[in-house]
């Protein structure tokens, strides 16, 4: 029995009393391991977006930011407030998870086209991993459908899917407790909610709508929303439609949807976990985002994991979140708008053949991303 079993009673007890709904959902404070170069120059207001471009969810403002993954960010366009994550269709169009709505946002024109009201109620607007509104999103693969994920704050949340073309929400379906990530399978059959503070994975059927519940929860549920061992992120493996969620630089809870089973790998970073993505031959890329308390675990870090189990652990200078692959599967972007203390105004670029790694400029406590 490793070290974060044997305490897990009485450190997740404690942290329990301590933290209220949960130790790694603190907001995070501004700060971190130091500034981002300078920003590259803006974009002309009537330029077409170049290709390459990434564009992230600022969490800490009520935009969406372009960056130059040589230079910088160099253009911005308002959402509304606290956007958590974001999905890029093959139209251009981005689709943004905000506390007030989805946006939808022109890539090419650098344009929100609109903002869609969640049809369920989420109390004020907020800001913090606290607020109510959209967490994950995803498009399904025809782009016909977004779906979200819907904190309702003291409750249980919800996925809303909106209709692409009418730009309206069709249905609105019960999921587990606020919705970190949302997955879809590669025919688009399934979706898949991941409930930080429910232990679990919610797996929608699509056509008719229905719902099964997985728990994930490799370590227990003792703690309950005091708990760290939580599940955050998902990453569905392209051979098998097997959804991977990384615990701790210690665990990966591999679950197959179908039938509800769960099996464990080892890992090696033994740091804190949150973000997941896969690159197209199959590595899985894992964010580490430090111990949770001094000497009980390493520090930050990106893990590459090969199909066959190997790893390579990358040290990463100060917290981040979640993670993007270029389409060539070369680099990494590892953004820094992290959900703990520690948050920074950035993101990190991993070479991940070499490990070498640079720091870009990237809105304000940058969330989600994506390759454009």
């Amino acid at each position: 029995m490793n070290r974060r079993a044997r305490g897990a009673r009485t450190a997740l007890a404690a942290l329990a009393a301590a933290t209220l709904l949960g130790a790694c959902t603190r907001d995070a404070a501004p700060g971190g391991p130091g500034p981002a170069p300078s920003a590259a120059s803006p974009l002309p207001a009537t330029a077409p977006t170049p290709q390459g471009l990434l564009l992230t969810a600022d969490f800490g403002a009520d935009t969406v930011t372009f960056v130059d993954p040589e230079r910088g960010a160099v253009a911005s366009v308002a959402v509304g407030l606290a956007p958590y994550a974001l999905a890029v269709g093959a139209d251009g169009r981005a689709w943004v998870a905000t506390a007030e709505g989805v946006a939808v946002v022109d890539t090419r024109t650098r344009v929100r086209l609109s903002r869609i009201a969640y049809r369920t109620a989420t109390g004020p607007v907020a800001e913090g991993e606290y607020r109510g509104g959209g967490m994950g999103i995803a498009l399904s693969p025809d782009g016909k459908r977004a779906y979200v994920g819907v904190n309702v704050p003291g409750s249980t949340g919800v996925l809303e899917v909106v209709d692409t073309a009418s730009r309206a929400v069709t249905a609105v379906v019960p999921v587990g407790r606020r919705p970190f990530d949302v997955d879809v399978s590669r025919d688009g059959a399934e979706v898949y909610v991941t409930g930080h503070d429910s232990f679990d994975v919610t797996v929608v059927a699509v056509g008719p709508l229905s719902t099964r519940r997985i728990e994930v929860a490799p370590y227990g549920t003792e703690g309950g929303l005091g708990s760290w061992l939580k599940p955050h992120y998902t990453a569905v493996r392209l051979s098998d439609g097997k959804l991977l969620l990384p615990f701790e630089g210690e665990r990966l809870a591999v679950v197959d949807p179908r039938t509800g089973r769960t099996t464990v790998e080892p890992m090696t970073a033994d740091t804190h976990q949150h973000g997941a993505a896969l690159t197209a031959d199959g590595r899985l890329l894992v964010v580490g985002t430090g111990a949770v308390r001094p000497g009980d675990g390493r520090g930050p870090s990106l893990t590459v994991r090969a199909p066959d189990g190997t790893e390579r652990v990358h040290p990463l200078e100060g917290p981040h979140e979640d993670v993007a692959v270029s389409r060539d599967g070369r680099t990494a972007y590892v953004r820094g708008g992290h959900t703990r203390d520690g948050h920074w105004n950035g993101i990190t670029v991993v070479d991940l053949d070499t490990g070498a790694t640079r720091r870009l400029p990237a809105g304000v406590r940058p969330l989600g991303i994506a390759v454009l």
